[in-house]
């Protein structure tokens, strides 16, 4: 990886998403050549199997994020690091298409994150998501994206193109009814009422939403539950789901200082209940655990979910299957692409 001595600016007027209040942090860019752009995912509590992420690091600074010990893989720290000192994955689109090409490749569903949000404020520079987004289109790809980013509407032309050729679906994570509470957990982010206001967007141009109630954190916003699926609802959203916050290696510490230093009155009852929840612990990192709690207090949790869904007439059948849609263009196309 190489140091950007001047990045562009993402925040630039022509691009940027509005920040309230703006940044308190100038981000380190660094440019990376990858070899490879899709993640292997095996494990069976997951239902997709590949992942792309053009960057590493997130600038969102979520104090939740369970992504932020990879980036010590790269010599960085999980906390200030993994929102500050962010990768570019310069090449991003052409090992995807090198990827598509090879006859291995039979048309999986490829889920956009998994590690950091694609639609983080780079993205209006270095559109690097969006160009692999009209690959995914032109080779009929499927794909699923988990992002809270109003820059999301930007490529409204793109999601239209893969819903008429291929398969997409766009997951908006909102875990907070309040864009005060949420400004104090996800700084960075933009607000909840901007990701509503990208979820009606979406749905009326036609692209499938789901709300991601992600994470679930006992004690904080468990009550938001109903609110949160109910104003998704009248956004759009055609499903919604919910995971339980796991706190799992420097996650912990990370979350913990942030959340003594912003909800100093709430932190001994946040850190109990989720410690009851997960049957003593904070962290969990076996599937099919991972992602729900055990217990009378989850249970609560969850009938408030199932319970509000059901009322707010959201689906109860299965998805219909993602269908296989993968097709390579001709030689021509191709070398035009």
């Amino acid at each position: 990886m190489k140091p950007i001595a001047n990045p562009p600016n993402p925040f630039s007027s022509e691009t940027r998403e509005l920040l309230v209040p703006a940044a308190a942090i100038t981000p380190d860019i660094f440019k990376e050549t990858a070899q490879t752009i899709l993640s292997h995912n095996n494990s069976p509590d997951l239902p997709f199997r590949w992942s792309l992420n053009p960057y590493r690091g997130c600038f969102h600074a979520c104090a939740y994020c369970y992504a932020r010990p990879s980036h010590e893989y790269w010599g960085f720290g999980a906390g200030t690091d993994f929102e500050s000192k962010l990768v570019v994955k310069i090449n991003a689109a052409t090992k995807l298409k090198e990827t598509f090409c090879r006859p291995s490749w039979d048309g999986d569903l490829i889920v956009f994150s998994g590690n950091t949000d694609p639609y983080q404020p780079l993205e209006a520079e270095y559109q690097l998501t969006r160009a692999c987004l009209q690959t995914c289109a032109t080779f009929r790809n499927p794909v699923g994206i988990i992002s809270k980013s109003g820059l999301l509407t930007r490529d409204i032309d793109v999601f239209q193109e893969l819903q008429k050729t291929a398969w997409i679906r766009v997951f908006l994570s909102i875990p907070f009814a309040s864009d005060d509470v949420a400004r104090k957990v996800e700084p960075q982010a933009p607000s909840i009422s901007k990701r509503l206001a990208t979820m009606e967007t979406l749905a009326k141009a036609g692209i499938p939403t789901t709300v991601s109630i992600a994470p679930v954190i006992p004690g904080l916003n468990e009550h938001d539950i109903p609110t949160i699926l109910t104003r998704a609802r009248d956004a759009g959203a055609q499903e919604a789901t919910f995971i339980l916050l796991r706190l799992n290696d420097n996650v912990e510490k990370v979350f913990v200082e942030r959340m003594t230093n912003h909800f100093p009155d709430r932190i001994q009852k946040i850190m109990t209940r989720l410690k009851e929840v997960r049957e003593g612990a904070v962290g969990e990192q076996h599937f099919f655990k991972r992602h729900q709690g055990k217990g009378k207090t989850w249970e609560i949790i969850a009938q408030l979910f199932e319970q509000s869904y059901k009322k707010l007439g959201f689906p109860t059948v299965p998805t219909t299957p993602i269908p296989a849609t993968f097709k390579r263009p001709g030689p021509t196309q191709l070398s035009l692409f």
